[in-house]
Formats: C-alpha cells, sequence, structure tokens
C-alpha cells in the first residue's frame, strides 16, 4: 500500500525527529511531508509546505495561527493512506487528489502542549497565545476526530488525548537508541577524556538544555539531601541560575556544558544514578540512563513514571523533600544494572517498528 508521512517542522536532532525517522525506516516507500525542512541534511526528499516559501519560515511563534491553514493546503497525492507524526497541528494534514480520502493515522507526541496545557509549555503563557489558543481548540479537537486511528507516545498523552480530542488512542513507546548506550565504553578525545578525569567516584547526573521547566535544580538538591556530588550536562539561559543556586547552598556541582553522544554515554555508565525531575511527556533521558545499566530517579507525574520501575531500576518521586530525595538515592543505589538494561531493552528501536507497523496494518484493516 503506498502512503504518505507527515511530520511538522524538521530540526536536526529532537525526540520527534527521532520517531520520524524510525518511521521513515519502517515505511520506507512512503513519501514524507513536512511544515518546513531546516535539519542541516538530516532529512532528505521530504517535500514542505506553503509556509516554507514565506518569510515565516522558521518561526514557529509567529508562524502557529497559520499551522492549521496550511496542513489543509496540501498538494495532490495518490496515496492509500496518510501516517502522522504530530505534536503541534500536523494531524490536520489533508492532500488533494485520491488521498484526500485516504485513511488518516496519528502518531501523537501529545496534542499541542501552548494549545491545551500551558502550564507545561512556557510559550502559551501570554495574552496573544492564549487568544490564539482558544481559538484553535474548537477546530483541532474537531480535526482529531478524522484519523481512523491514533497513537500516544505515553499514556501520560493518552490520558491528554482523552481529556483534550475526546478520542482513544494506543500506546506506543517511542523508539530509544537503547543499543548504543548499552555498549562498552568507547575511545574518547583527549578533551572528554580530560573532563572524565575531573570527575569525583560517586555522582548524581543531570543532563537537558538549561532551562528552568526541566528542573535540574532539583537535581541539585538531591545532591544536597544525599551529599552527593552533582554533575550537569547542557547548555542553557538557565545555567548562570543554577550556578549561583550551587554557590549559594554550598554544593558540590560541575558543569560540563554541551557533550558528544560517547561521552554522555560515559556519564551515564558513571554516574551513581540519573536525576530527571521535568514532567515530560516520555522522557527519553532516562531510557538512555537504564540502557547503560544506571538508575533513574525521575517524577511520579509524566511519561518517565512508566519507564522507570520503582525500587527495580530506579525511584519514583512525588515528594521533592530533602528525606524523600535521601530515600530515592538509596532505593536507585540499590537496583540492579541488569535489570536496568533488560528493562531498557522494551524500549528499543526495533520494538517500536515491529509494534508501529503492527498497528498500522491492523488500523487499515491491511496486512505488511
Amino acid at each position: 500500500m503506498s502512503g504518505v508521512l507527515v511530520h511538522e517542522w524538521l530540526a536536526p536532532t529532537g525526540g520527534s525527529e527521532n520517531v520520524f525517522e524510525v518511521l521513515s525506516e519502517a515505511f520506507p516507500g512512503a513519501e514524507r511531508f513536512c511544515l518546513w525542512n531546516e535539519s542541516d541534511g538530516r532529512f532528505a526528499g521530504v517535500e514542505e509546505t506553503v509556509l516554507a516559501h514565506t518569510p515565516l519560515r522558521g518561526r514557529k511563534a509567529l508562524a502557529l495561527p497559520l499551522m492549521p491553514f496550511a496542513w489543509r493546503a496540501l498538494p495532490k497525492r495518490d496515496a492509500e493512506w496518510v501516517l502522522c507524526s504530530s505534536h503541534a497541528f500536523a494531524h490536520h494534514a489533508r492532500f488533494r487528489g485520491p488521498a484526500r480520502d485516504a485513511p488518516k493515522l496519528v502518531y501523537a507526541h501529545t496534542p499541542a502542549r501552548y494549545v491545551w496545557t500551558p502550564e507545561l509549555d512556557g510559550r502559551g503563557g501570554g495574552i496573544t497565545a492564549r487568544v490564539v489558543s482558544n481559538a484553535l481548540k474548537p477546530i483541532d479537537r474537531k480535526r482529531a476526530k478524522e484519523p481512523v486511528a491514533i497513537a500516544a507516545n505515553s499514556k501520560f498523552v493518552a490520558d491528554r488525548i482523552a481529556r483534550t480530542w475526546e478520542r482513544d488512542s494506543a500506546v506506543l513507546y517511542p523508539p530509544v537508541d537503547v543499543g548504543y548506550f548499552a555498549t562498552a565504553q568507547r575511545r574518547l578525545p583527549a578533551d572528554e577524556d580530560a573532563i572524565l578525569d575531573t570527575l569525583p567516584r560517586h555522582f548524581l547526573f543531570g543532563v537537558s538544555r538549561l532551562v528552568p521547566y526541566k528542573r535540574l535544580d532539583l537535581v541539585i538538591e538531591a545532591g544536597l539531601a544525599a551529599d552527593l556530588p552533582v554533575v550537569i550536562a547542557g547548555e542553557g539561559p538557565d545555567e548562570a541560575r543554577l550556578k549561583a543556586m550551587a554557590a549559594n547552598r554550598n554544593a558540590h556541582v560541575i558543569f560540563v556544558g554541551k557533550t558528544s553522544k560517547a561521552l554522555l554515554a560515559e556519564l551515564y555508565r558513571r554516574a551513581l544514578a540519573v536525576v530527571f525531575a521535568p514532567i515530560e511527556d516520555f522522557g527519553i533521558i532516562p531510557v538512555e540512563a537504564m540502557a547503560a545499566g544506571t538508575p533513574v530517579i525521575a517524577n511520579a507525574i509524566g511519561g518517565a513514571s512508566e519507564s522507570v520501575l520503582d525500587g527495580t531500576t530506579g525511584a519514583v518521586v512525588a515528594d521533592w523533600s530533602p528525606q524523600s530525595l535521601r530515600e530515592a538515592v538509596a532505593r536507585a543505589d540499590a537496583s540492579s544494572p541488569k535489570s536496568c538494561v533488560a528493562r531498557a531493552e522494551e524500549f528499543s528501536t526495533a520494538r517500536f517498528v515491529e509494534s508501529v507497523r503492527a498497528w498500522a496494518y491492523t488500523s487499515l484493516g491491511a496486512t505488511a
């Protein structure tokens, strides 16, 4: 069966881009569309919408009100199915020609957070954004009635889909490159080896963009509660605040900046535990850490609580008080590296490909 894969905008990196890449491998004969392609060559041969040819290209906030209209103005295509990878409005996609009436499937990373859950996304907090969001909600819910089937990337997101779009959805956890992080230590360049040489023997680890909602301050709090050094990887505007916090609290915190994938794998491997405090729709970092054999202290709210097994591959934390954090570190430290690796394997790329093909073909009433 001929098909079309649809995604939002394409960047060089990102969790949703990783999913789109694997979907492209799972359905190799499908044509591909996106709002605009700024992936620096990672995704070749992906057609773009009309927005890509306007001054709004790459300007997500300004383009937001026009995205639903761009997705309804797609060209003529002769396809038997359409699969949308959506975290904004890609699920609105409609082609002209025979593909207009083709059954649509949606893999939902989330309904647009800045429209439906602005408390989890700062982009939805302004007055203009709230006005636009209120106008978009009815049409977004209406378009979400079109797919013959929806898959969510976690139970957390499936619950959000039920509340916002008023649709049921299957849960298909996204693919994680667990094999890479499970592999033994790689040879690192001299400058990265030098970073490893500065690290303490035991430490808690946090990694992400340094922005407030990633809650890296709670990684520091965990280190203080357990009397352990902390290592933080990443760059971003919150770096100065986090460094000031560490200095004011006399916390032993080492900031290593942006890391390569190989250095990240080694930091995971050397950490006593990874602390993952944000409320995320799924959370790839905990699975990567477990693949390296390292337990995770995860937020009880959000998708990470579905991958981390409390007392087996780490600890799931609802109360981030010092006492709770000390207990969480103890539970994580008692976790088995073997159990962590085994749990991570359940989120492998191979398993996702098998699951998404089965879901798609079953939903379409077809065979592979």
